[in-house]
């Protein structure tokens, strides 16, 4: 079987169809690339042939490259990935000037695209090197170059091709944010040339009636200029100047695809069209040997693909949920009702009042105006997700739900109420999952009849933008229950990540140390400013003072009195406390308050760090080195993710990093904590740990685990290859 095959027409025009056999969606390999390559030449040698449209046999264009395959690439160093990369380019390169003559520009075939849907990366390459691009009135199709989000850029000629038809300020988005569009959208903004009804019809109709100058790229016109300049003009030189800054700015200089993107643009803009794809393959090729890279790869697309589609799903019959009862119409509530009837599920939303049930379905009501005034809703679809939510007092609502998520107070007796008051009226094989993010869920499950289908599920808010759900078995959860969290999960299209009951759960048991060392910091005199940017220049989204903000500073309080009465005498926190109370004391209870470790201005918009944490902790005179907060920061919270994995809360390495890249923002250019820590080593991990631990305390001793494998020179990816762990 073949990802390409060709039908040549009586008309004259050949047609390559793009199916990938066993795949949803067509990527590229280096096989398939060979068959096209073979493809367009014997089109290009048959007289009888007089253009050529490249096309999908699937409801959508192509997904992009095979990140295995580049993957694979890397493993023969860096010529085997430039050689790759440049076999791409003489590909698209030969599409480009489908046999003309390089001097008199004539004599080509004429080559389109027809896009009947979705086309992505080396999708949208591809079609960029044809000489015209129509795709379908499809709305729902995305078309882009997100390359850029999994730590790599378009290198298969996207980013030269884009720079040049559009300029560098226009392509910024598409290249440096991964900005993908619907076709019109995309056709508005230069990037493909016609939406029609039937693009396969229209681009056969177009390759008929092409002439030689048709053919000619912009850029092979002697004429041509780039777009708002080329770096050396008035205009270019500031609209490069100013790349350089947005870059810097977005990515602290730890990204290095975004940078690696930059010079390719920078440089080839200087130069002729084909040794800027030279240079584009050099920049790819140095990025791609980058550890980062093959961690962002392996964490944000082949490890989330893999936990989407069920890699430790437990063996059960197809567990989809048809009704879900909802309890507590709180914001976390409505948020999870908005989800799942958005997703096709019937729900029932419930709270003490009717009152509050509304306000909980009015949230739906919010997030669906705002999509109707952005065009990304319609009203019929408004109507149908509403008409999905029963908002009510009525318990007996319930009667037909398969699954319950309870998102009441985060109080044991208030849950234990409504899992009584559920439980007397829903189905006896019905799931009752928990929303909670602290408390443990054995304790949970006792106020249940039935603790083998007793479940946590921990959303992170808001629910309808976080990526990430948190599924806890607990000590007699089931397998169907477990099943059952993944598929609702996997339905209202969320990463999940499974984790076994312990105090925190995983995602918190780490962040919750991240934040404290901050505030500890702050009461040891350290610049909160030096914080909050050691944190910013690892990668991290929110520096701890920032986040604690945002999670409110009484929460903080809560859970430290919570813990503190958990732990007794165990409990090491105690600076931290001193800190918090009084920021409690003094009502600064964050970005709630308009007031906490940062000032805010009456909208809630957060300013300056607030003054008056140098007049209550003083300034220390001797500052620590940036790199000394930095691993504070780091470590605090990769110590206890492989703290997780060593007491088996973890299972899997892989739910590791994914988890705590979308749960809480954990430096995404390392892959996650054990990415992180795999980039260390196992060996300088230990003497920076000992190091900290010396200076600082306990927190930051090195597990057994990790001393094992810097022992034995072993890392996380090596020693457990990326697999469930028998718990």
């Amino acid at each position: 079987m073949t990802d390409f095959t060709m039908q040549k027409g009586d008309d004259g025009v050949a047609v390559i169809t793009w199916d990938v056999p066993g795949k949803s969606m067509n990527v590229l390999s280096m096989d398939g690339a060979a068959e096209l390559n073979n493809l367009i030449d014997d089109a290009l040698a048959d007289e009888a042939v007089k253009g050529i449209v490249i096309t999908s046999g699937k409801a959508d264009f192509a997904a992009g490259m095979d990140l295995n395959v580049l993957a694979q690439m890397k493993e023969g160093g860096p010529q085997a990935v430039f050689d790759g990369v440049m076999s791409l380019h003489h590909l698209l390169r030969k599409i480009e000037l489908a046999g003309m003559d390089r001097k008199t520009q004539k004599g080509g075939k004429p080559i389109a695209a027809a896009l009947p849907g979705t086309a992505l990366g080396i999708g949208l390459e591809l079609p960029l090197a044809t000489h015209r691009i129509f795709a379908a009135n499809n709305p729902k199709a995305k078309i882009g170059l997100p390359e850029i989000m999994v730590g790599i850029f378009p290198g298969a000629g996207g980013t030269t091709r884009l720079i040049r038809k559009l300029g560098a300020m226009a392509a910024a988005p598409l290249l440096l944010e991964g900005k993908m569009n619907d076709p019109a959208k995309a056709k508005a903004a230069g990037v493909i040339d016609e939406v029609v009804e039937d693009p396969l019809a229209a681009a056969r109709e177009w390759v008929l009636k092409a002439t030689d100058a048709d053919l000619v790229k912009p850029w092979e016109q002697k004429s041509w200029k780039m777009p708002g300049g080329s770096p050396y003009t008035p205009g270019g030189f500031m609209t490069f100047l100013g790349a350089a800054a947005m870059v810097h700015g977005k990515t602290m200089g730890v990204y290095p695809a975004a940078k690696a993107l930059l010079s390719a643009v920078y440089e080839g803009a200087l130069v002729d069209f084909d040794t800027a794809l030279r240079i584009e393959a050099r920049w790819f090729t140095h990025v791609l040997m980058n550890p980062s890279s093959g961690n962002m790869i392996r964490s944000l697309f082949i490890n989330k693909e893999a936990l989407e589609k069920g890699a430790n799903r437990p063996e059960a019959p197809d567990q989809r949920v048809r009704k879900v009862g909802v309890l507590g119409a709180g914001m976390m509530g409505a948020g999870i009702a908005y989800v799942s009837a958005n997703a096709g599920i019937e729900v029932v939303l419930i709270d003490s009042t009717q009152e509050a049930a509304d306000r909980g379905k009015s949230y739906s009501t919010g997030i669906l105006d705002k999509g109707i005034s952005r065009k990304k809703v319609t009203e019929e679809k408004k109507a149908e997700v509403l008409g999905r939510i029963t908002a009510t007092t009525d318990y007996a609502a319930l009667a037909g739900c398969d699954l319950i998520v309870e998102a009441v107070f985060e109080d044991p007796k208030v849950k234990a109420d409504v899992t009584a008051k559920a439980e007397a009226v829903i189905p006896a094989d019905a799931i009752f999952a928990t929303n909670t993010s602290t408390l443990p869920i054995s304790d949970l499950a006792k106020a249940s009849t039935r603790p083998e289908q007793f479940i946590g599920i921990h959303f992170f808010s808001p629910v309808d933008k976080m990526a990430l759900v948190e599924i806890i078995r607990g000590q007699q959860t089931g397998d169907r229950a477990v099943a059952k969290a993944l598929d609702f999960v996997r339905q209202i299209r969320k990463t999940p990540i499974v984790v076994n009951d312990a105090r925190f759960f995983y995602a918190n048991r780490c962040i919750i140390p991240y934040i404290n060392e901050g505030i500890r910091m702050v009461g040891e005199g350290v610049n909160p400013t030096l914080v909050e940017n050691a944190a910013k220049l690892m990668g991290m989204p929110l520096g701890p003072l920032q986040l604690v903000d945002e999670t409110s500073i009484d929460l903080g309080v809560k859970i430290a009195k919570a813990t503190k009465a958990a732990m007794g005498d165990a409990y090491a926190d105690g600076d931290v406390d001193a800190v918090i109370f009084r920021l409690a004391d003094a009502g600064r209870m964050g970005r709630k308050a308009k007031a906490g470790f940062y000032d805010y201005d009456e909208a809630g918009k957060r300013g300056d760090l607030w003054r008056g944490i140098g007049e209550n902790w003083a300034r220390a005179e001797d500052q620590p080195e940036l790199t000394e907060v930095q691993h504070r920061l780091m470590f605090v919270q990769a110590l206890e993710a492989v703290r997780a994995l060593e007491q088996g809360v973890l299972t899997d390495i892989r739910e590791g990093d994914v988890g705590a890249i979308l749960g809480w923002g954990f430096a995404p250019w390392t892959g996650g904590p054990f990415g992180w820590l795999d980039m260390l080593g196992a060996e300088r991990a230990v003497e920076l740990a000992d190091k900290l631990t010396a200076e600082h305390g306990d927190r930051f001793a090195p597990p057994a685990l990790l001393r094992d494998m810097a022992a034995k020179g072993e890392s996380f990816y090596g020693r457990f290859g990326g697999q469930k762990q028998a718990a």
